[in-house]
Formats: C-alpha cells, sequence, structure tokens
C-alpha cells in the first residue's frame, strides 16, 4: 500500500540514491546539494518510491533540487502529490517562492509544473554543458539549456 502523505527522510536511513538518479544524471551532481536539503519521501509498504530534494536559497527562495518517482509507480498522481507537498512545506517555512529547473526539451515536466501554477523566469544556456562531467541525453538529444520556473507563495513583505 502507498503511503499517501510525504515524510522527511529520517537521519538513519539510507539516502535513496537510485530514485534520486532518474531526476539528477550524476551522483557528483546529486552530492552538491543533497546533504543541505530537506529529503521527502513516499512509501509503498516499506519501499521508497518517490523523493523530493527541496534546497534553501535564501530567506525568500526555496528550489526543488530533485523530484523522482520509481518508474514502477509513475503515472499515478505520486509527483504531483509530492509538488505539492513541496510547495506546502516551503510555504509552511515561510519561503515567499519555490523555483524548479528542467532541461529545456522536458515538455512533460514542464507542462505539469506549469499545470501546478509554475511559471517560466529564466533560460539557464549551456547549464548542462558546464554543471555535468559527462555529456547527457534525453530521447538522444543532447541536453544543453535549464528552464526555471518559479510559483510565487506569498507576496514579499
Amino acid at each position: 500500500m502507498i503511503s499517501i502523505t510525504p515524510r522527511m527522510l529520517r537521519k538513519n536511513e539510507q539516502m535513496p540514491y537510485g530514485l534520486l538518479l532518474l531526476a539528477d544524471e550524476e551522483m557528483q551532481a546529486i552530492e552538491r546539494y543533497i546533504h543541505q536539503s530537506d529529503i521527502y519521501v513516499i512509501e509503498a509498504g516499506d519501499k521508497i518510491v518517490g523523493v523530493c530534494a527541496v534546497y534553501t536559497i535564501d530567506e525568500h527562495t526555496a528550489e526543488i533540487k530533485a523530484i523522482a518517482v520509481d518508474e514502477a509507480y509513475q503515472n499515478q498522481g505520486i509527483g504531483k502529490l509530492m509538488l505539492k507537498d513541496a510547495e506546502d512545506k516551503a510555504r509552511e517555512k515561510g519561503f515567499n517562492e519555490l523555483i524548479i529547473g528542467t532541461p529545456t526539451i522536458a515538455w512533460k515536466q514542464i507542462s505539469i509544473y506549469q499545470k501546478a501554477g509554475f511559471e517560466l523566469y529564466e533560460v539557464k544556456k549551456d547549464f548542462f554543458i558546464n554543471y555535468y562531467t559527462q555529456q547527457i541525453f534525453e530521447d538522444s538529444v543532447q541536453l544543453t539549456d535549464m528552464v526555471m520556473l518559479r510559483k510565487k507563495l506569498r507576496n514579499p513583505s
């Protein structure tokens, strides 16, 4: 049975790197943010099937650095649930906005984020070329640029 409430990963639990690698292609990249992030998970029985890493940029902004669902559990609303939970948690912590980045060719993810109320605000040119040590391909297309989206959680004071 799938727990429908994301929970914080406990300190004594193993980091779900297998899932994180679905969202971020290199361990080296994950290690840059993972230990400074809040890690939320969804479980099916005793197996973690979803993960979301939320990183504090500054007192106003949090960023979803990684969000991933085990391939066997995709298309069941788990990712949308985790996205909404990350938004709720960021709002509770007093952040004004939540941001997320994805490859410019990731139309499915961009659409999901836009349906959740995120708006495009920036393209980071050559992000995937400069940030990763290896070339990354998705559907046989090399990733180059990252699009950033944001959702306002409250008006800045």
